[in-house]
């Protein structure tokens, strides 16, 4: 349970960071980064799997390129639901979906 509070905390900086660093992503604050992690991780649970599925000759086609559109479409969702954490543009979600993974594949590195 705690490695789970701390992963989305992890993910919750990372969206901070991404926001400070990106024009695209704005985050309110602390409580809403967590939100905004809280629900990517549900969706990331729920949705992503069957979007996968469905997108799977596609994924084969681009050699799972494809999947940084579904990560970034993931992303663009949840700031539809999320008060306080708004994604601007396409090519906002996307890069920032990779860059809030490559900060968090950091950050879970250094501390667990």
């Amino acid at each position: 349970m705690l490695t789970l509070l701390l992963h989305f905390c992890i993910v919750a900086g990372a969206m901070l960071l991404v926001s400070y660093f990106m024009r695209g992503i704005d985050v309110d604050g602390v409580g809403s980064a967590f939100i905004a992690a809280l629900v990517l991780g549900l969706a990331n649970l729920v949705i992503k799997p069957i979007l996968m599925f469905l997108t799977a000759p596609i994924n084969w086609l681009t050699l799972g390129l494809f999947t940084f559109v579904i990560n970034g479409l993931l992303l663009k969702l949840v700031a539809e639901f999320v008060d306080g954490f708004r994604v601007r543009d396409w090519l906002s979600a996307i890069l920032g979906s990779i860059f809030i993974s490559v900060l968090s594949s950091i950050m879970h590195a250094i501390l667990l």
